[in-house]
């Protein structure tokens, strides 16, 4: 019995090296804003869905005649007997690339923001940094134009 506890406080105390590793994984940062950044993902989907299937498809609808996207579809009989037909729903289709072409448009809306504006912070302590470096010649040009006019005097 002793043998059994010995090896188990042996297993407990040393950790296994993929159990060690997907800890250090799961603990990075990155993982948590992966999974936070899927959970704004699906939200975002679901807003989207709405944006298309409740406003924008039902203006096109009208647009081209008054159709139903939802409900266009090609139905092939079923030949042997058995069955219901089948149903080739491409109005579904065809929303669903409206709702892609959405997200991708939101998304790269977004990126091209935040772009700019890390663009613009990226500027700025250059900037400062110019300023400071014209500020530096600036003062060395003053004292060597002073060294200069002082060896001058002693000659």
């Amino acid at each position: 019995m002793e043998k059994a506890t010995d090896k188990l406080k042996k297993l407990t105390k040393k950790e296994h090296p993929v159990l060690k590793e997907f800890k250090e994984f799961i603990n990075r940062g990155s993982v948590v804003d992966l999974a936070v950044g899927m959970v704004i993902g699906a939200a975002f989907t679901a807003i989207v869905s709405s944006l298309v299937n409740d406003i924008i498809m039902p203006i096109v609808g009208l647009i081209v005649g008054g159709v139903d996207f939802t409900s266009l579809a090609i139905r092939i009989p079923n030949f042997f007997g058995t069955g219901d037909e089948a149903v080739i729903a491409y109005g579904n289709f065809i929303q669903n690339i409206v709702n892609f072409l959405i997200v991708a448009l939101s998304i790269f809306l977004m990126i091209r923001v935040i772009n700019k504006l890390n663009r613009k912070k990226a500027e700025k302590p250059q900037e400062v940094v110019d300023k400071t470096a014209e500020k530096q010649e600036d003062e060395q040009i003053v004292i060597l134009r002073e060294i200069r006019d002082s060896l001058k005097k002693k000659k």
